[in-house]
C-alpha cells in the first residue's frame, strides 16, 4: 500500500465513522492517526458524548475483533488477561483467554479500577503480549487499546499514574456537538428503530496491517526531526513543568506525525503534520509543578509556548 492508497482508505474509514458518530472531524482523524501509528488512545470526556460508540464503530469499520472491558473497583487482573482453569475430567489446566485478546480493546472507565488492575494493561500496551502463570502469549495483530475516563466524577476513582498515561500515544476528547450536530443526531435517531447506529466494515485485518506499515515509508527531513526534538525539549525547560516529554513521547510524536502525513496522502512529513498531532501526543505527558497545578495552568498553553519559542524549519521544494 502506498500513501495515496492509505489516504483513500483513511478517508473511507472516517466517512463511515461520521455516519455513526457526531464529532469534530479533527478528533476522529486524531484517533485514526494513532491507530495507523500503532498507538493507543485515551478518551477523556463527560458521559454521553459517544466514547464507547466511537470505539465500537471504529472496530467495525476496520473489520476487526472488538472487546469491551468495563473497569470497576472489584475488577481483577485475571479478569483482563485471562487465567488457567482446571479441567476435572482431563486433570489438566487450560488457559482461558481474557477480553484483552482482541484487536480493539475498549477499556471503559479505566480509572475506576485499582492500580493493580490498571497495570495489567501495561505489558499488553507496551509489548503486545500478556504473561500469565509464567507463560507469555502474543496478542492478536493489529492490537490497540481505546481507554475512556470521565473527568467530572473523581470520587471512587484511581487516577492513572504517569507511567501508564505515557503508554497512550494520544489523549483527546470528542466534545459536545454544535447545535446543528445535535439536531442531526436527533434526526438520525428519528429515522431508525435501533438506538445504536449501524456501521459497515470498510476494510479488513490485512488492510489495516498494510495501512500501519505505510508510515514507515514516509520520510522526515533532518531539520524537521530536530524541530520535533527541540519542541519536546522546550517543554522540559518551562519552569511550570516538573516532568516534561519523555524520550518515548518524542518517538511517539515522530511516529504520529508520519502517520498523519500518510493519512493526508503525502510521503513526507510537513510542519503542519507536527502541529496537528503535537497537542494530543504531548499535553497529557507533562507533569506540572504543584504551584502550576494550584494556579490551574493548562498543559496546552505550555506546549503552545514551546511551539512559539522554537523556529519552524523551512521545507525545501
Amino acid at each position: 500500500m502506498n500513501v495515496s492508497e492509505a489516504a483513500r482508505t483513511a478517508d473511507a474509514v472516517l466517512e463511515e465513522l461520521r455516519g455513526a458518530v457526531i464529532a469534530d472531524h479533527r478528533r476522529l482523524e486524531t484517533i485514526l492517526t494513532a491507530v495507523v501509528a500503532e498507538g493507543h488512545v485515551l478518551l477523556e470526556d463527560v458521559p454521553g458524548t459517544g466514547k464507547t460508540l466511537t470505539a465500537r464503530s471504529l472496530a467495525t469499520a476496520l473489520g476487526l475483533e472488538f472487546s469491551r472491558i468495563q473497569f470497576t473497583p472489584d475488577l481483577l487482573p485475571a479478569d483482563v488477561t485471562g487465567t488457567h482453569v482446571y479441567d476435572e475430567h482431563a486433570g489438566t489446566f487450560s488457559f482461558e483467554a481474557g477480553p484483552i485478546f482482541a484487536n480493539v480493546v475498549l477499556a471503559d472507565e479505566i480509572n475506576r479500577a485499582p492500580p493493580k488492575t490498571q497495570a495489567a494493561l501495561l505489558e499488553a500496551m507496551g509489548e503486545t503480549q500478556v504473561t500469565v502463570g509464567g507463560e507469555t502469549r502474543p496478542l492478536p495483530e493489529p492490537f490497540f487499546v481505546v481507554a475512556t475516563q470521565n473527568p467530572v466524577e473523581q470520587e471512587g476513582t484511581f487516577p492513572l499514574p504517569e507511567a501508564q498515561i505515557d503508554r497512550f500515544m494520544v489523549k483527546t476528547e470528542l466534545g459536545y456537538p454544535d447545535r446543528m450536530g445535535e439536531i442531526e443526531l436527533i434526526d438520525r435517531r428519528a429515522s431508525r428503530r435501533s438506538r445504536t447506529p449501524a456501521v459497515d466494515p470498510v476494510v479488513g485485518r490485512k488492510t489495516v496491517l498494510a495501512l500501519q506499515s505505510v508510515p514507515e515509508t514516509v520520510t522526515v527531513d533532518p531539520a524537521l526531526r530536530e524541530y520535533i526534538v527541540d519542541v519536546s525539549r522546550a517543554t522540559r525547560e518551562d519552569d511550570r513543568v516538573d516532568v516534561g516529554v519523555s524520550p518515548r513521547g518524542v518517538q511517539r510524536l515522530f511516529e504520529a506525525a508520519r502517520a498523519r502525513a500518510a493519512i493526508a496522502g503525502r510521503d513526507y512529513v510537513a510542519p503542519e503534520d507536527v502541529h496537528a498531532v503535537v497537542h494530543p501526543v504531548v499535553d497529557h505527558r507533562l507533569v506540572l509543578t504543584t504551584d502550576a497545578e494550584v494556579r490551574g495552568v493548562d498543559p496546552a498553553a505550555i506546549v503552545e509556548g514551546a511551539l512559539e519559542r522554537v523556529a519552524v524549519p523551512s521545507m525545501a521544494d
